[in-house]
């Protein structure tokens, strides 16, 4: 089972943009942990990575957002609010990893400056989390064709392919 981050919006952009209520946050947080144990209670292993940039970083991500055409399409009016609330959302963080890190459910923060590395570094890590063994295959081999003297191969109607442009 994976959660993206929207699982944990109440305890950041909801806080901190102002979406919930003080009742529904702290609310959010009496239940985090009862139902992240209740997963776990029930079989699933629940594994939760936050991946951390610096303020710099973030920066310059939002700078490649602003001048690069192909990024341009990620850059929201969101994104230059947060930008501008990076200390509130810092401390929301700070928060949430404090008051839903338990022993059942623990954070595990990846240094995310270098998207490459950390992904790396999180697979590597998630991979050791997960007990398993090499399972063996048997060789596969590929059969030969058969071919039928009597068919012959229809050609595809030309205004049907999508144009070769590169």
């Amino acid at each position: 089972m994976l959660f993206d981050r929207s699982w944990y919006n109440r305890a950041g952009v909801e806080k901190v943009m102002g979406f919930c209520t003080d009742d529904q946050y702290e609310q959010f947080f009496r239940t985090v942990p009862e139902f992240e144990k209740m997963l776990i209670d029930s079989g699933i292993q629940l594994i939760k990575y936050w991946f951390s940039i610096t303020d710099d970083e973030q920066n310059m991500r939002f700078q490649g957002r602003i001048y690069d055409p192909l990024k341009q399409w990620k850059l929201s009016p969101m994104d230059l609010e947060s930008r501008r609330r990076w200390e509130d959302y810092t401390k929301a963080k700070e928060t949430m990893l404090e008051r839903s890190h338990t022993p059942e459910a623990p954070w595990w923060v990846v240094q995310a400056d270098n998207k490459k590395k950390a992904r790396l570094n999180c697979i590597e890590h998630l991979l050791q989390q997960i007990p398993y063994t090499n399972v063996e295959k048997p060789l596969v081999q590929l059969p030969p064709r058969v071919h039928n003297a009597d068919y012959i191969r229809q050609p595809v109607p030309a205004d049907m392919y999508v144009p070769a442009i590169y």
